[in-house]
């Protein structure tokens, strides 16, 4: 798991300036699933230029905390994996689950039969407005008015 450009400041520019409150927009447009996060750590070219062209558009790419847990919940994870997620966790937000998402996670699950992770990340795409990035379009298609972008 390592990304030639995981340092690429353009990434964790525009978050920053968000955080800060300097008056730059928060805009949530992109919301990470975790394969998504997994095949830009391995360098995929469409990933990794999906996230570079809106990176430079001042668009704010983020992750749920559920993604952070499970990147970090891997058996065999390595020392160096471990390192190049703990660079990439730097350069995205981690939304944390409050209970409006927790409330919507249970509704999405409840309504589709999501397992709990997809739910609650789901829950964090639609509460945030933003598009799920993901490979796993099967499992979240059904769910109305999210976005989805296949990678």
């Amino acid at each position: 798991m390592a990304h030639g450009r995981i340092g690429n400041p353009t990434l964790s520019k525009n978050w920053l300036a968000c955080a800060a409150n300097t008056g730059a927009p928060c805009n949530f447009v992109y919301t990470l699933d975790t394969n998504a996060v997994l095949y830009y750590l391995r360098n995929d070219s469409a990933v990794v230029s999906l996230l570079e062209q809106a990176t430079a558009r001042g668009e704010v790419v983020n992750l749920s905390v559920i993604t952070e847990a499970e990147l970090f919940s891997f058996p065999a994870l390595s020392a160096q994996e471990e390192a190049a997620i703990e660079r990439l966790l730097l350069l995205f937000p981690v939304m944390l689950v409050d209970s409006r998402v927790a409330r919507e996670a249970g509704s999405l699950r409840r309504e589709y039969r999501l397992k709990l992770p997809d739910s609650l990340i789901a829950a964090t795409a639609l509460i945030l407005g933003s598009s799920l990035i993901t490979r796993n379009v099967k499992d979240f298609k059904k769910i109305r008015n999210l976005s989805i972008i296949a990678i």
